[in-house]
């Protein structure tokens, strides 16, 4: 009776200590690393690094970041990336030998550059997701979120204190090249913001971490567990969860591009607007094509081109956008001239893109793009490239016109020269025809089988069966030779 109680009891501990294990793997994987850093020069106390495997939490971290911030500059640049766990630079960091192959640049040579450096490898993430209400109570100022562009409109003074807050993304897709990708082009960030900060010689003190873990823990069951073997490294997460990470990654590009459309007002009402996510425009010179990005001049926020010269009303409507100095030219017009009428065939009205023009120094080039770039008025038109030189659907408006010499390139085009209602497109009408390459290569194997079968069921249609057999207590059956 003694033996089966202990032998009972041994069990239950043997249960508890699974269970114990299994909750501790979880806990271990809610954690992100985070590392701080000053500018060249600046030297303080650099605080022990807690011992390893030990997870640091809020009321801890707090006091590393006071200490910081007491002893070192108060010109705080913080790099948020949404995910971030330690395998990401023990995968893509060049940490086997291979630092060429390295991710992390820009953020390796700050760290060895500074003589004051801090890292933290297991931070809970609710603590670093904290991070920036500690830095804002202990600053006693506002964030100030930035990207590299605007920072070098700022001008940080080292006296009064400032907490400069740079977004980065995280993404994993369905190939690990990805992660990489984004991860370099935040070093990328990194370096750039830097060498803002460097170049206006103010001190700083730097801290990179995320919000929450890159890398989730792995659902084990209670049979791998007690099952003790190894496995191999696998992408954690479902295929579900992958797919959710890619299209909130492509959600976050696309608002990263977004920007306000040209609009041109009649008065107080908008007639015309125009979007794109690139505008480009090229001439031919000694045999090479030189190119010149309008996006920046057209779109962005504050960003508002010259419209005079544009109008519009109930039959026709022309955009007129001014630039200064493209190219080699020193006033240049691109202009978008619109009209739309009525069809008998449809029964219902229709507008087109009549012309695409470029005027410089006196001279035009014309684009006839009616042909190809039409939609219905209550419509505005839309295309995902809209150029002259690769699948054209702007032509020069004759051999001899000076558009031959140039090439127009709008990727993400959208317009609408009729019927705008506010300062927002109507429905649009896209480009892309119904049937698509996919669409049509999906027939055409139809097809394709459709065809073998019926060749496969008329060959066993024209198979005939024996109408007479052998009978050996008979004569044998002859069969001409004409049967």
């Amino acid at each position: 009776m003694a033996a089966t109680t202990t032998l009972h009891l041994r069990g239950i501990f043997a249960r508890l200590a699974v269970l114990l294990l299994l909750l501790s793997s979880v806990t271990c994987d809610e954690q992100v690393p985070l590392l701080l850093w000053t500018s060249d020069g600046i030297s303080r106390s650099t605080p022990s690094p807690p011992a390893a495997g030990h997870i640091i939490e809020q009321q801890q971290l707090t006091s590393y970041l006071e200490k910081a911030l007491n002893e070192g500059p108060r010109n705080v640049v913080l790099f948020l990336q949404d995910k971030m766990s330690i395998e990401d630079f023990t995968m893509y960091g060049g940490a086997f030998g291979n630092k060429q192959d390295t991710a992390f640049p820009n953020l390796e040579s700050a760290l060895m550059s500074s003589s004051s450096r801090l890292v933290l490898p297991a931070v809970s993430w609710p603590a670093s997701n904290a991070v920036i209400g500690q830095l804002q109570d202990q600053l006693e100022t506002s964030p100030l979120y930035m990207d590299p562009e605007t920072l070098s409109q700022l001008r940080l003074n080292a006296s009064s204190p400032a907490l400069l807050v740079f977004r980065l993304p995280y993404g994993l897709g369905a190939d690990l090249m990805s992660a990489k990708e984004i991860l370099s082009g935040n070093d990328e960030v990194i370096g750039q913001v830097l060498s803002t900060m460097k170049a206006q010689a103010v001190p700083y003190t730097a801290i990179y971490t995320a919000l929450q873990p890159s890398r989730e823990a792995a659902s084990l069951s209670m049979e791998s567990g007690l099952g003790g073997g190894r496995s191999l490294l696998q992408a954690r997460g479902g295929h579900r969860e992958r797919e959710r990470e890619r299209e909130r990654q492509r959600r976050i590009k696309e608002k990263a591009g977004i920007h306000a459309p040209v609009e041109f007002k009649e008065g107080e009402d908008t007639c015309i607007l125009l979007w794109a996510r690139g505008l480009s425009v090229s001439i031919l010179r000694s045999g090479r094509w030189e190119e010149h990005d309008l996006t920046a001049s057209t779109f962005g926020e504050g960003v508002s081109p010259p419209l005079h010269g544009s109008r519009c009303d109930k039959t026709k409507s022309k955009l007129v956008l001014n630039y200064e100095n493209v190219l080699g030219h020193r006033s240049f017009k691109l202009i978008f001239a619109m009209s739309q009428r009525h069809y008998q065939v449809s029964a219902r009205r229709w507008f087109t893109l009549d012309s695409v023009q470029l005027e410089y120094d006196r001279t035009t080039a014309q684009f006839n793009g009616s042909r190809n770039v039409y939609a219905p008025a209550e419509y505005s038109y839309r295309c995902e490239s809209v150029t002259n030189f690769r699948w054209p659907q702007l032509v020069p408006r004759s051999l001899n016109d000076p558009a031959n010499q140039w090439r127009v390139s709008f990727q993400d085009f959208q317009i609408q020269g009729f019927n705008v209602s506010g300062s927002e497109f109507s429905y649009a009408s896209d480009c892309a025809g119904f049937f698509s390459a996919g669409i049509w290569m999906g027939l055409m194997t139809s097809l394709l089988l459709v065809l073998v079968l019926t060749y496969g069921l008329h060959m066993i249609m024209q198979l005939h069966t024996m109408d007479r057999f052998d009978d050996p207590k008979g004569p044998a059956i002859s069969v001409p030779q004409t049967e």
